[in-house]
């Protein structure tokens, strides 16, 4: 009789043991898969080399895109080379001649407006693929498609008329990537839909000013926006105005500012 306490005792710690053990079973996740979307970045492995000013190169997936190729094939030793170039217009932070004869492209294709085609020598032809606004190409599994790029003040229009230049909005398996080129605030810009990178300029007076440039991402929401071509005349935009600005109003907006200047203190 002196051991029925010890085994309804240890009759009950068996089953609290055993009922502990079925909760957490039971309780452990069904899945560990990583939802549809999820680390797109990630996985899409995309890398992004700043130049200076409008000039970049991206790696994506090991396709080598030089985008605004100047300041001469020196400035590319560091990179391999492309195999696709896109030039957005013919002013000289955009396009140098002396530069594209300079770099090693004989296995890339160039993405050009016609305005810049019709400043590139006919050797070039063969690479060419030119594209009026709305028009899109693909190469290399990316589509390109060209974007308007223009000035609205009036004391700007000379500077970037309608239809003469091209931004550009690239995209690989669901990931969109967009390069303003010298534009201002335009509808075109302020339409665009679901872009993970946004690359857009802000600078005095030739595209447009901080507040322009973050009232139009504003309205677009890019997952994330690199401020580049910020640097005016006489005076640099204030990207620091600009990412307040932006997260201010949308704090989801990820502001990422890279050294488009390397030379300079800016």
């Amino acid at each position: 009789m002196k051991l029925l306490p010890v085994f309804h005792t240890t009759t009950s710690l068996l089953l609290l043991f055993f009922f502990l053990q079925q909760q957490s079973l039971f309780s452990q996740p069904k899945s560990t898969a990583v939802p549809e979307g999820a680390g797109l970045q990630d996985r899409e492995s995309l890398k992004i080399y700043p130049v200076a000013h409008a000039t970049a190169v991206l790696d994506w997936d090991e396709t080598i895109i030089y985008i605004d190729p100047v300041g001469g094939p020196e400035a590319f030793k560091a990179y391999p080379a492309p195999d696709l170039i896109l030039i957005t217009d013919i002013h000289g932070d955009h396009f140098s001649l002396e530069t594209l004869q300079g770099l090693d492209t004989q296995k890339a294709k160039l993405i050009v407006p016609n305005a810049v085609a019709e400043e590139i020598p006919d050797a070039f032809t063969p690479q060419l693929d030119v594209l009026d606004n709305g028009a899109s190409k693909e190469r290399y599994g990316i589509t390109v498609t060209a974007i308007p790029m223009y000035n609205l003040r009036p004391e700007a229009k000379n500077f970037h008329t309608p239809g003469r230049g091209n931004g550009y909005v690239l995209e690989k398996n669901g990931m969109r990537v967009y390069f303003s080129g010298d534009t201002e605030d335009i509808p075109e810009m302020r339409a665009l839909e679901d872009i993970d990178k946004a690359f857009i300029c802000m600078n005095l007076p030739y595209t447009m000013n901080v507040e322009s440039a973050a009232d139009a991402v504003i309205e677009f929401a890019p997952a994330e926006v690199y401020p580049y071509h910020y640097r005016g005349k006489p005076d640099v935009s204030d990207v620091g105005r600009f990412e307040t600005l932006v997260t201010r109003a949308n704090p989801d907006i990820r502001v990422v500012r890279l050294d488009w200047y390397p030379s300079e203190s800016y």
